[in-house]
């Protein structure tokens, strides 16, 4: 078996968008864990990765006061970076965050606050994953890595907590895609590998 191609490119990008929905005014392990596993999908399957809405403030002065499993360092997480190395001293997950602070490194992780009026055009298309995926917007991991494939970049949106996104961000997004296509649902992490291992094995086999 042939090795898989490293940095293949394709003209459309797919990235990865954790919404949250957990604490908007703490930064939780759940939030620092999310980040740490959906680092590796990224790097591993070419996707850039996105965080929406996370609360840099409450983590910043977690590490002026050393609270939060914080080791301390500066009172500002004014980069992705900084964000990055914060996330990789405070959780042993994804190789103890290497595999973000990589990610990072590259210039593949951004945060934004959370969208009041629509996600950032420049992030692609917007995909909200959901098992609830019906009617005209309902998707499928083969039509998205279509999209990729031809050129119109595309942002999965996952949402954190056991809610999901509100139903305005539903309305955000051009495409709903459940991945099992029978309205099952699936814990936060399984979701992130099942959807994007699903989309990058259709985009690599339309990219031979």
């Amino acid at each position: 078996m042939g090795q898989r191609p490293r940095g293949r490119r394709v003209p459309g990008r797919l990235t990865i968008g954790l919404y949250n929905s957990y604490d908007p005014r703490r930064l939780t392990e759940a939030h620092r864990r999310a980040l740490a596993r959906a680092a590796p999908l990224a790097l591993a399957f070419d996707a850039n990765l996105v965080a929406f809405g996370f609360p840099w403030d409450a983590a910043a002065g977690d590490l002026s006061t050393g609270r939060g499993g914080a080791k301390g360092g500066p009172l500002e997480l004014s980069t992705p970076l900084d964000i990055a190395r914060f996330v990789a001293s405070t959780t042993s997950v994804g190789e103890g965050g290497d595999y973000f602070v990589r990610l990072a490194e590259d210039g593949r992780f951004q945060t934004f606050d959370l969208p009041r009026k629509g996600f950032p055009p420049q992030l692609g298309e917007v995909v909200l994953t959901t098992e609830h995926a019906t009617g005209p917007k309902s998707t499928t991991p083969r039509d998205v890595a279509a999209a990729l494939v031809a050129g119109r970049s595309q942002l999965l949106v996952f949402g954190l907590g056991p809610h999901g996104v509100p139903k305005d961000v539903h309305a955000m997004a051009a495409r709903e895609l459940d991945v099992t296509g029978r309205n099952l649902s699936f814990e936060t992490a399984t979701a992130l590998g099942a959807v994007v291992a699903a989309i990058d094995a259709h985009r690599d086999a339309m990219s031979r």
